[in-house]
């Protein structure tokens, strides 16, 4: 761990900000990075990328790569010596993404009573449901929902265990979610039990998991990871879908997309909608026979 946590922002024009994310995303050093990519400021044509570093080696190659995009002004901040992440989700409005109202503890008495409520606490875990990718993922699940319900749900790489709860609350029988992070596993567990959902988490490495194998094949496939990893997995998640079966793929850039839609296209998927928000795209595709 850092010994101060710290803040880097990078600022610039958009292509350089995406050119610098994508270069994050690539570098084996950062590609597990904590960021995030947004439009700071419309008028003057502003991006910005936020990274969160957890170890001095983690911060040098940052500072680094992004060293490498002289179009970007970069600053390191340090953070108060407080529960920050716990701070800065205090703050966080509610999302609306289709039926789905996402909530905090702190926002629990806004939720609408026509929507699907989901009350989500992070702790250590991504996913709140205000990042583009998760916001992207349930606008897409909810697009899907308007003409069938989906038996069997897996969420690949669940972080707070949003996208699997999303599925347990409208009437998938089977909902469950993977991490390769232990902690994100017992968040989840812990957000599905304050949601009274019917999702269950498991810790796996990948999709060969008794546990996966055992409840599949799916109907849907959620994973809101990373463009490298979506890559390698196309087989993977070929053979856990259904023939007919979706999946919702996000975590990537727009730049990325095409290169992720080529490695399951080439294995017999075909796009259905692509969604994007803000530099962030999530793909709807269907497994072939």
């Amino acid at each position: 761990m850092s010994q101060d946590p710290v803040q880097i922002i990078a600022r610039g024009p958009r292509a350089e900000a995406e050119a610098a994310a994508a270069a994050l995303d690539g570098h084996p050093e950062t590609e597990a990075l904590t960021y995030s990519i947004l439009e700071e400021d419309e008028d003057r044509g502003v991006w910005r990328i936020d990274a969160f570093p957890i170890t001095e080696e983690e911060r040098a190659a940052i500072e680094r790569v992004l060293a490498g995009f002289g179009a970007l002004t970069l600053n390191v901040e340090t953070l108060a010596d407080a529960d920050w992440l716990a701070m800065s989700l205090s703050g966080l409005p509610p999302v609306r993404a289709g039926r789905f109202f996402v909530h905090g503890a702190h926002d629990r008495g806004l939720a609408p009573p026509n929507a699907v409520n989901l009350r989500i606490e992070a702790g250590a875990a991504f996913g709140t449901g205000h990042h583009g990718t998760t916001v992207g993922c349930l606008n897409a699940f909810d697009r899907l929902l308007k003409a069938r319900r989906f038996g069997r749900v897996l969420d690949v790489g669940c972080g707070t265990g949003v996208l699997a709860i999303a599925a347990a609350r409208t009437h998938s029988p089977v909902a469950l979610g993977t991490d390769i992070d232990r902690v994100s596993v017992r968040i989840a567990n812990e957000n599905a039990a304050l949601n009274h959902a019917r999702a269950r988490f498991v810790h796996a490495n990948g999709l060969d998991a008794a546990a996966v194998r055992r409840r599949g094949p799916y109907d849907l496939v959620f994973a809101n990871i990373l463009a490298p990893p979506l890559v390698a997995l196309a087989q993977d998640i070929k053979g856990a879908l259904k023939p007919g079966g979706r999946a919702i793929l996000s975590g990537l850039l727009r730049t990325q997309q095409r290169r992720v839609l080529a490695a399951y296209v080439s294995r017999g998927f075909r796009l259905e909608r692509r969604l994007h928000r803000d530099a962030w795209a999530t793909l709807i595709l269907r497994r072939g026979g």
